[in-house]
């Protein structure tokens, strides 16, 4: 007696798929991005999309776990390896200016502008809430500093944050209208002379 018959395999890489989604929506947007444009960039027919993928935004959710593993793992690994919070913002918007303007990729942060002009509800909240995360935890980091009296004690954790997230958005949408790793260098450099001065002991 035979065995059954399986379904049949995949005829595609799906790493390599999804790598090829990864650009298109970090080139194009979420919104500007339709399943034609996948389909055709995947190189797979829509039935096949679904079936390994699921829906268009169910794609980009992975897509943007990838791109966070790959592309923006210096966010993390600063934040662990820094003794300080202005170490580790230091690290992190020097590391911005070269990795927003890699020349082999396309520029500036898809966390950062992928989302923009979309009607999807969900996705804005997705990729909110990650923008949100990372200031979270440059939050946590800036008030241990605080706490272990290395920043003055009436530094406002929370906006400080909120100082290292804007320019870091900002140093994203500048790459993506062509500016250069030196120019925005020379940003990150400037953007460390707002940070409190260190409490000396």
């Amino acid at each position: 007696m035979s065995a059954p018959a399986r379904g049949r395999p995949r005829s595609f890489d799906r790493d390599a798929a999804l790598e090829k989604a990864l650009w298109l929506f970090w080139e194009r947007g979420y919104e500007a991005t339709s399943i034609g444009d996948l389909t055709a960039t995947m190189g797979i027919g829509a039935p096949s999309l679904y079936a390994a993928f699921g829906d268009k935004a169910t794609l980009f959710n992975e897509v943007v776990q990838v791109f966070g593993a790959r592309y923006g793992s210096f966010i993390p690994r600063a934040l662990t390896e820094e003794p300080t919070a202005e170490a580790v913002v230091r690290r992190i918007l020097r590391a911005a200016a070269t990795e927003y303007t890699r020349p082999d990729c396309p520029h500036g942060c898809l966390v950062t502008s992928a989302g923009l002009n979309t009607t999807s509800t969900e996705i804005a909240e997705m990729l909110r809430t990650l923008r949100n995360r990372n200031m979270a935890a440059f939050t946590e980091r800036i008030q241990a500093d605080i706490d272990a009296g290395l920043l003055p004690p009436d530094t406002d954790a929370a906006t400080l944050a909120r100082y290292v997230s804007t320019v870091m958005q900002g140093m994203s949408q500048a790459a993506r209208d062509g500016a250069g790793p030196a120019e925005l260098e020379r940003v990150a450099e400037m953007a460390m002379h707002g940070w409190p001065s260190a409490v000396r002991g």
